[in-house]
């Protein structure tokens, strides 16, 4: 009894006559031109990758679940983090500077973006598994990714032009101690905890505004890899931690994180020890303790890791009612640069493809442009203000935008200096006390390993004063390390 398959068919749901053979013209004539399906086959081949992200091009992703168990609802309206809500969401990681078919287990911070589907639209949620950045202003992101990538001449990375840009950016201190640490090469995505990194603004039902920092802290606790284990990996395994979140999910493992935020008074911002703004600065917790909203659990891989993962955008101009932007420079630049990077990378109208489309109903007057294929009916106006019942805004809807005051003047200049703001302090503070002993062992070893890479003596020299400012013993330790090792 002969199996009864599916007929194939072209795009379009035409029969198609061969899988298996080209039209020619004879047995060993040329490939005619008419054979519609194969040049269909052969330029759809063609075009199956859109380009790489500039940035977090290597990564994997799951769908979820934010489950709010906390009450927060005295400092957001957003609908998603009110009592009980339950929201669908995506969340994509990655590593920073690695290219497609690079390790999943190179020493980089990784990328945690998250996008929750809500009934007000979606929210961007874009952030790292480390709270702070390199830099806080984002004209130097370009450079900075750049000195990150590979050279031009001879396509390889070169940790000489890392540690020339890191020394001349004294801001990047804190995040480099990060990155050079244990949690700078985590065991999995499970065992990483999350945050938005940037400062955010809460605005409450009586329009009350405060700032808001997020912190996703892993369930499954911190575990990390030592830089012979990543090492080990990265031949042996370089899809290891997109491998693990697949393979946890599919058993039924589904890993989770406990969703906390810090909250601070609009009013207490001008005068905090630190600028609250800066992108390369915690806030302390003692200062501002921790308050749980919800459990966020990953249960559902996706079914076509193009169409859901690489086509998945993450931008942080979405943002729902309730919540709004903050002054922190690094994030107001992003609100730019993520949407546009999506409309270059996969069309002007990647917001129709289905991983990306919000829930609710869209009232938009964007239209036309190329892969169009959602449409308003012909009597729908487009354009605003119009007489006809075509949609309008609606500040009573859309809510409090989250606007805050500042002057007008236009002036290049950084952020307002606090009392205790400095380039190298948390980062010291983060190394005399969080770290213990053995932790600031590793780092040493790891930092060591790293200049040991090819960095050349003028900027080994700035090397060793880096670290000797973030603390005058780690640093000592880092030169004679390097001076033993070249003998």
């Amino acid at each position: 009894m002969s199996e009864t398959r599916p007929f194939t068919t072209n795009n379009f749901g035409i029969p198609v006559a061969s899988d298996d053979e080209s039209l020619t013209a004879g047995t060993q004539g040329p490939i005619l031109l008419h054979d519609h399906y194969l040049i269909e086959k052969l330029a759809q081949f063609n075009r199956e990758r859109v380009p790489e992200r500039v940035v977090h091009a290597k990564g994997g992703g799951a769908f979820g679940e934010l489950v709010v168990t906390g009450d927060v609802s005295a400092y957001t309206t957003a609908k998603l983090f009110q009592p009980g809500a339950r929201t669908e969401s995506l969340v994509r990681f990655s590593t920073v500077a690695g290219e497609q078919g690079s390790p999943d287990t190179w020493r980089d911070p990784r990328g945690f973006a998250v996008k929750f589907y809500t009934e007000d639209g979606n929210y961007d949620l874009v952030g790292n598994n480390t709270p702070v950045f390199f830099i806080k202003d984002p004209i130097k992101f370009p450079d900075f990714i750049r000195s990150q990538k590979r050279l031009p001449g001879s396509g390889l990375r070169d940790h000489d032009m890392q540690w020339d840009f890191w020394t001349l950016r004294p801001e990047s201190a804190h995040q480099v101690t990060w990155l050079m640490g244990d949690r700078g090469i985590p065991k999995s995505w499970r065992h990483m905890d999350g945050f938005g990194s940037h400062t955010y603004q809460w605005v409450n039902a009586a329009g009350e505004r405060f700032w808001v920092k997020y912190h996703f802290k892993t369930n499954q606790g911190i575990e990390f890899l030592t830089q012979d284990e990543a090492d080990r990996l990265a031949g042996s395994d370089p899809d290891y931690h997109r491998a693990d979140l697949y393979g946890a999910i599919e058993q039924g493992e589904f890993p989770s994180w406990t969703l906390k935020v810090q909250v601070m008074p609009v009013a207490e911002a001008e005068g905090y020890r630190f600028n609250p703004f800066d992108l390369t600065k915690v806030w302390s917790q003692k200062d501002y303790p921790l308050i749980e909203v919800g459990t966020w659990t990953l249960n559902r891989n996706p079914d076509n890791f193009f169409a859901q993962i690489e086509q998945a955008s993450f931008e942080p101009s979405n943002v729902v009612p309730g919540i709004g932007f903050s002054p922190d420079k690094m994030l107001l630049g992003r609100v730019f640069s993520y949407a546009d990077a999506h409309r270059y990378r996969i069309g002007t109208n990647y917001a129709d493809l289905p991983v990306n489309a919000p829930k609710n109903i869209v009232n938009s007057y964007s239209k036309e442009g190329a892969m169009r294929y959602s449409f308003n009916s012909p009597d729908t106006p487009v354009y605003a203000p119009n007489s006809f019942g075509g949609a309008h805004a609606d500040p009573a809807v859309a809510g409090d935008e989250g606007l805050w005051n500042f002057d007008g003047e236009a002036v290049r200049a950084g952020y307002i200096e606090h009392a205790e703001d400095g380039d190298f302090t948390q980062a010291g503070t983060l190394v005399r006390e969080v770290l213990d002993d053995a932790a600031r062992e590793r780092l040493v070893n790891n930092v060591v390993g790293h200049l040991l890479g090819g960095v050349s003596e003028p900027i080994l020299l700035r090397a060793f004063d880096y670290w000797k400012n973030v603390d005058a013993d780690l640093g000592k330790k880092i030169e004679d390390g390097v001076r033993t090792a070249q003998g």
